[in-house]
């Protein structure tokens, strides 16, 4: 995924404000993400589970990129989209509800990190946080075709 983050950095980054601050906020997610989940480079020599305060963190800066997406950047694109033709429009129409569906990952799993009242729960947070890995991927690649779009023709 960061890989990913970085082609989309190289190839929309500066072109527009949206897009910058878009991507450096999914940054932020992604790097919390791999700091979570004890991915390289932020893998721990301990075989111990991250602080709660730590997942707490993570799930608010979760539910701010979801927020944002779906408040501000998606609302911006699809309004811009409208502008420039059917096939742009009918692609926003398209993806924003394909999108959403991944919302509910992040929904989720912020419920119940955020809600936590068994701390046995939290022996299910690498399974959980795999789950959220494949609807945040999947988020990101339809995320960039709007992006595509967004550059494309308002840049």
């Amino acid at each position: 995924m960061l890989r990913q983050l970085e082609k989309a950095e190289q190839k929309w980054g500066g072109s527009n404000t949206l897009i910058d601050h878009w991507l450096n906020n999914r940054r932020k997610l992604l790097v919390n993400y791999c700091q979570i989940a004890g991915i390289p480079p932020y893998e721990s020599t301990e075989k111990s589970l991250p602080e709660l305060t730590s997942i707490k963190e993570f799930c608010d800066i979760l539910m701010d990129y979801v927020s944002e997406g779906h408040f501000e950047v998606y609302d911006r694109v699809v309004t811009a989209c409208e502008k420039h033709g059917v096939s742009s429009q009918a692609l926003a129409q398209n993806l924003v509800p394909r999108i959403s569906e991944t919302t509910d990952s992040a929904l989720d799993f912020n419920d119940k990190y955020t809600e936590l009242v068994d701390d046995k729960v939290l022996y299910q947070l690498d399974k959980d946080l795999s789950s959220l890995g494949h609807a945040m991927e999947t988020r990101f690649e339809l995320e960039d075709q709007l992006l595509e779009v967004l550059h494309t023709k308002h840049s």
